[in-house]
């Protein structure tokens, strides 16, 4: 019989629907959507991911705009942790810091609030999938940059032939990346 993790892995597998051609040409898009409109995969999603923040022991939750904050916030809730958003250059009011990373073509910038994390604080980034680890990286270094701990990463899903996980290496500085699901 498989294993409990085996099978919500096989559950989220079975929701998440591919997409030729999206969003241009040549890629295969991995839409979450069909999994979160199903209450039993999501729920099972939100169990196995406020297990991890739990089990290397999270102190808050960090989600990354925008799909990370619909993963994230119910698994602080789940967790009984907070929830603080990595949000896109811009959008969140007052004092921020910011952290800009390299795209493939050009560059983007993530910021946070600062005051809400302290030293005290073990962070868990979450995020539904690890492509090239840019945004997972600057989030790291922006937390570290705010006094807190990186307790890790963790994300639904992980395209390795993207090969994220190596280009984080350094960043992750020992922390664990875990993924649900990796294709």
């Amino acid at each position: 019989m498989p294993s409990t993790a085996e099978n919500t892995r096989e559950l989220l597998l079975s929701r998440i629907r591919d997409v030729a051609d999206y969003p241009k040409p040549g890629v295969m898009f991995k839409d979450i959507t069909p999994l979160l409109a199903d209450p039993v995969a999501f729920t099972a999603l939100t169990d196995a991911l406020a297990e991890l923040c739990l089990r290397h022991g999270a102190t808050k939750i960090v989600g990354l705009e925008a799909r990370g904050f619909i993963l994230a916030a119910p698994v602080a809730v789940r967790s009984g942790l907070g929830f603080v958003p990595v949000r896109k250059a811009g959008k969140l009011p007052g004092a921020t810091l910011s952290q800009a990373y390299e795209l493939e073509y050009g560059t983007a910038e993530i910021e946070i609030h600062a005051e809400d994390l302290s030293a005290d604080d073990r962070i868990m980034v979450i995020d539904d999938v690890l492509a090239t680890g840019g945004t997972a990286g600057a989030s790291l270094e922006l937390i570290r940059r705010a006094g807190a701990q990186v307790a890790g990463v963790a994300v639904l899903m992980e395209l390795g032939f993207l090969d994220g996980r190596a280009r984080l290496g350094d960043s992750l500085r020992g922390a664990p990346l875990e993924a649900l699901i990796t294709v």
